[in-house]
């Protein structure tokens, strides 16, 4: 299964929509350096943060948690 980063997607749909990684830190209020660092791959932003710059892009992000295994 190929599996694509959700900081891709954000990076992708940010490029595409032609906003800047400043205009995206002020919109959303993630902060320009931690930003850098996550589009770059060196940092690790929370759930929260991730919601934040998604909301400001019009993305939605799901999540899906199944079984696998009995304890």
């Amino acid at each position: 299964m190929y599996f694509v980063s959700i900081i891709e997607v954000i990076k992708a749909r940010r490029e595409s929509l032609q906003v800047t990684q400043k205009a995206l830190s002020d919109l959303s209020g993630v902060a320009l350096g931690a930003l850098k660092k996550f589009e770059s791959g060196k940092g690790n932003p929370t759930l929260s943060t991730l919601k934040k710059l998604c909301d400001v892009l019009g993305l939605e992000i799901t999540l899906s948690v199944k079984k696998t295994t009995n304890p």
